[in-house]
């Protein structure tokens, strides 16, 4: 069974474009189940898909689009007069993807691309200048929240408030399961914890450390591995370049490598400082983040926990934010005597101040207020999963990790 995902909605409308569209997101996140709900948004349509993880079909692409174009006439599916649309699956694997993307789009108007990756690194490294105005790009990331709820077949209304207590208490405890197991698609479909955490450590062994392994060369394997379980006990945390240095034996520059690295293949991600009129109180470091908890909690705890700590939700958080405003809309804020705001969302003319707590009752006024008269904030949030807010005049709206889908 196939279930949408909202990036479709942002791909549609370049279906009947001559842009080629190019997926990009990290493996086991969905990328060929979309490309099979595209196709099936194009039922009538003649669509081919390949996947290049079969060498069979990379060789073929190896050789060029008039290979391609022969080995659909030898099957007597290509009809030149008609449209074509091209599914291609992990085209990163091609030696020299950037020529079989241009030559197709410049000589054969008949073919729409469809292509998808497993790295963001590896196809820019292998994309050149010649595709600039030829592709659109899209980012596809593990299932939020909200999107887990429909692979959990659970139907919820967020356009309007839900204050009904049975039905928040449903959310809560699915929203609990969000962050303790993550959003990859098959962990979300998979009942059983134990085999929930089988295929994430597959999803760390094969995915995560064998392909970054090859993709960067990394020759000390034991010692990118520590980094990894140092960086997922440090989520939500200050980055310290020299520290992880230190702790995981490595040298500055090639942490500095690995975290690129990390960031490129979607595994992580570095939240700058939000600036504004008070640069010189600010922090310039970023925080670290991963982007699926259930990934974050088996490096660093070696299970999948049966608790939610403070970190896993405001992290769960941080991945929603991203994948529904985008990772350059989302700062956060620290100033040199710790006053210090999770998250700044910024949307259109809008500062928006997002202080997390896992439970309200916990939240401190003391930098929202500073905050709001520095930046003269109109919208202030506490996102909790419980509690209430402590009672003080000044006004911040406490709302639940499922509001951020309507109330900003």
């Amino acid at each position: 069974m196939l279930f949408d995902r909202k990036l479709l909605k942002g791909i549609k409308p370049f279906l009947h474009t001559a842009d080629i569209i190019v997926i990009h997101g990290a493996r086991q996140t969905g990328k060929t189940s979309l490309l099979k709900i595209i196709q099936n948004e194009l039922s009538e349509k003649n669509c081919f898909y390949f996947d290049l993880e079969d060498s069979r079909f990379k060789s073929l692409f190896e050789e060029g689009i008039d290979s391609v174009i022969n080995y659909l006439k030898q099957k007597g599916l290509y009809k030149q007069q008609d449209r074509i649309y091209l599914f291609v699956d992990e085209i990163q694997y091609l030696s020299n993807p950037s020529s079989f993307l241009k030559l197709t789009h410049d000589h054969h108007a008949e073919i729409k691309m469809i292509v998808s990756g497993s790295s963001s690194f590896e196809i820019k490294s292998k994309f050149k200048d010649t595709l600039v105005g030829r592709t659109v790009n899209f980012e596809l990331f593990p299932l939020d929240f909200e999107e887990f709820l429909w692979f959990k077949e659970q139907s919820f209304n967020f356009k309007n408030t839900i204050n009904d207590r049975v039905l928040i208490g449903e959310l809560q405890t699915l929203y609990k399961e969000y962050v303790l197991f993550g959003g990859y698609p098959k962990i979300v479909l998979t009942e059983e914890v134990e085999i929930k955490e089988k295929y994430l450590q597959q999803i760390i062994d094969t995915y995560i450390k064998g392909d970054i392994r090859d993709i960067a060369n990394i020759r000390h394997i034991e010692k990118f591995n520590k980094l990894l379980h140092i960086l997922a006990n440090q989520t939500g945390q200050l980055l310290n370049v020299v520290e992880l240095a230190n702790t995981a034996k490595i040298a500055r520059q090639t942490v500095e490598d690995y975290l690129f690295i990390l960031q490129q293949t979607y595994i992580i991600k570095l939240v700058h400082p939000f600036s504004g009129n008070i640069r010189s109180e600010l922090f310039k470091t970023p925080k670290i983040f991963f982007y699926d908890t259930g990934l974050m909690n088996m490096l660093s705890k070696k299970h999948l926990p049966g608790i939610i700590e403070g970190t896993s939700f405001e992290t769960a958080i941080f991945s929603d934010l991203t994948k529904n405003y985008g990772h350059h809309n989302i700062n956060h804020w620290r100033t040199m005597d710790k006053k210090e705001i999770d998250f700044i969302l910024s949307l259109k003319n809008k500062i928006i101040p997002l202080e997390v707590k896992l439970n309200a009752s916990r939240f401190n006024y003391t930098a929202i207020k500073y905050f709001t008269k520095k930046y003269d904030s109109k919208h202030r949030f506490c996102i909790s999963l419980e509690g209430d807010l402590p009672k003080k005049d000044f006004q911040v709206r406490r709302i639940f990790p499922w509001d951020i889908y309507s109330k900003f």
